[in-house]
């Protein structure tokens, strides 16, 4: 599935080969997933999520340029019915939809390398029940980067890198052996092959 990328270099996408592998491993929990893409820049992990069976899915994006091209790839691929757009700060938007009640299945977190926004994330998707029970929350940080054990109230059950990114998986730390949330798959490593946010319809 090709997608549209954004002009210029600030958007950093996910690697194709990244991509699969992650969803390679949640494809058991996806089916009618509920998702929450945050930082979603092009849109492709939503989007991937979406054509794997995912019932649907929440994009939030600040960039201006990042959201026309992900607006463009949800028409494109034919998803955008099962996809609302939230234009705003992803730690600001998090803690507003979790107050509005929504919770989240799969969360994806993939902001920019080194500014510290991915343990903010945990910190903010928790702190206003974002996280589904059960739920896995992935974040894409870089190696060199260090993420924690826990984050609130969510643990890292697995970690797997590839090359110089690394996925960290968590799950709510009461749910990981909660009867119906699936074991964690086995930690694996591969080096191969911010102002109020608003809703944009697609």
């Amino acid at each position: 599935m090709r997608l549209q990328p954004v002009p210029g270099m600030l958007t950093r996408p996910t690697a194709d080969r990244v991509r699969e592998a992650l969803f390679n491993i949640l494809s058991p929990w996806i089916a009618d997933a509920r998702v929450l893409d945050l930082f979603a820049g092009t849109g492709a992990l939503g989007i991937e999520a979406l054509s794997r069976g995912a019932r649907e899915a929440v994009f939030v994006e600040r960039d201006p340029k990042a959201v026309r091209v992900l607006r463009a790839n949800l028409r494109h691929t034919g998803l955008e019915p099962l996809a609302r757009v939230y234009v705003g700060d992803g730690l600001r938007e998090a803690a507003r939809l979790g107050g509005q009640g929504m919770r989240f299945d799969l969360i994806l977190v993939d902001p920019p390398y080194r500014t510290g926004l991915a343990q903010a994330a945990l910190a903010a998707l928790d702190a206003a029940g974002a996280v589904a029970p059960g739920a896995w929350v992935v974040v894409e940080h870089a190696a060199q980067e260090d993420m924690p054990e826990r984050a609130a109230n969510l643990t890292k059950v697995r970690a797997a890198r590839y090359g110089d990114t690394v996925l960290a998986f968590y799950r709510p730390s009461p749910g990981v052996d909660e009867p119906g949330a699936g074991p964690a798959p086995p930690l694996v490593r591969g080096d191969g092959p911010q102002a109020s946010g608003h809703e944009e319809g697609c």
